[in-house]
């Protein structure tokens, strides 16, 4: 059976440049998540404050309409994906639902587990601060190329 360290830097780019010993020190503080098709992994509203690293699997990510009890699919993401960093970051509730579109396959990063992180391994915290900046600009670019081909 292939170890979390070495299935996490299989899958994700910014594991790749860490150092063994970086990889092990991260997945001490991070919990393995299995979860079925169909499973809801957070729901619009939760104050849950973690992000998740995904390591086999699709995550469907969904924000409610102004329609009752309608979603709308904002984004599909598969293994080699984070999502929920925005929570991660701060203390805002969350502002999607996350659903297990096939079977998945977590590492989850709690706020309270990376503070803790980043107090004990800082120079790991401000590596992994530093990749998750750059996941979100680059999303937030191409939502911005998205709107932009609208109009």
């Amino acid at each position: 059976m292939t170890s979390l360290p070495m299935l996490a830097q299989d899958k994700f780019t910014f594991f790749k440049n860490l150092p063994d010993g970086e990889v092990a020190n991260l997945m001490e503080f991070c919990t393995h998540h299995k979860a079925s098709a169909g499973e809801i992994i957070w729901n619009e509203g939760d104050d849950d404050n973690q992000a998740a690293f995904i390591l086999k699997g699709k995550l469907g990510i969904k924000k409610m309409t102004e329609f009752s009890n309608h979603h709308i699919i904002v984004g599909t993401y598969s293994a080699g994906s984070v999502v929920g960093e925005l929570c991660l970051l701060t203390d805002n509730d969350r502002a999607v639902t996350a659903e297990a579109i096939t079977d998945v396959e977590l590492l989850l990063l709690s706020n309270d587990r990376f503070e803790q992180l980043i107090k004990t391994h800082p120079e790991l915290g401000l590596k992994l601060l530093r990749g998750l900046f750059k996941m979100t600009s680059k999303r937030l670019t191409k939502s911005y190329e998205r709107i932009a081909s609208i109009f």
